[in-house]
């Protein structure tokens, strides 16, 4: 997803700091999009991540730009994973014909997408919060906070999701507030944040232009099965 921190005047970037933070963030879309989905029993969905090799023009520590979307050095981004791929004009009326059923594997793969585009974000907010030892909770956190962590695409494609969900904004904060919950749990599970971590450093340590979805998800499984086995956070 594109991050997006703007800024007017020149500001100075640590080029490698932004790297393991986008890494991170994209990581967390992934695991999300396919552990997340495979848990709820969703069906398959393209993605891949595309990744910008640093050169030998590439600073070592910082760079000046106008933001941290428009920095030249900003390595990965995430192509794919929606399961939805159209948003209707409003839910309630593109699933009045459906069966009961269908109903609820529509609105469980909508609430699915929401999700995955908040895990991005709340991955690189728990990477820097472990990064300084700090605490983080859904307590200390928000969902329009999320825009520090890279997340102002993603908050905008998700109001998008929740304007054809519901048009009443209290039922729309309402729903955010718990799918933004749902995302917090995901990236906080032990096994789920070491396979965000060890694809982080897949995505830093390539020398590919693109990883694509089969070896993302080989990555994702081996690590994630090895942190139910692990006490590492």
């Amino acid at each position: 997803m594109k991050r997006r921190l703007a800024s007017t005047d020149l500001i100075p970037i640590n080029v490698p700091e932004l790297g393991k933070k986008t890494a991170i963030h994209e990581a967390g879309h992934a695991a999300a999009i396919y552990l997340g989905n495979k848990q709820k029993q969703l069906p398959p969905v393209f993605f891949q991540l595309h990744i910008q090799a640093q050169g030998n023009n590439t600073p070592t520590t910082e760079c000046l730009c106008t933001s941290y979307d428009t920095c030249t050095h900003n390595m990965t981004k995430i192509e794919g994973g929606r399961l939805i791929h159209t948003l209707p004009a409003s839910v309630d009326t593109a699933i009045s014909g459906f069966s009961d059923s269908e109903k609820q594997a529509y609105l469980l793969a909508y609430e699915a997408d929401i999700i995955n585009l908040l895990a991005g974000p709340l991955a690189e907010a728990y990477y820097l919060a472990l990064r300084d030892d700090e605490p983080i909770s859904p307590n200390l956190i928000t969902p329009n906070s999320l825009h520090y962590y890279g997340g102002a695409s993603d908050l905008e494609s998700v109001n998008q999701y929740l304007a054809c969900l519901y048009t009443d904004p209290l039922q729309q904060t309402a729903k955010l507030s718990e799918l933004f919950l749902a995302a917090f749990e995901f990236v906080n599970t032990t096994s789920h944040w070491q396979a965000i971590v060890a694809l982080a450093d897949t995505i830093l340590g390539s020398r590919k232009d693109v990883l694509n979805c089969a070896e993302i998800m080989s990555v994702l499984d081996i690590y994630s099965y090895r942190g139910r086995n692990s006490a590492w956070c």
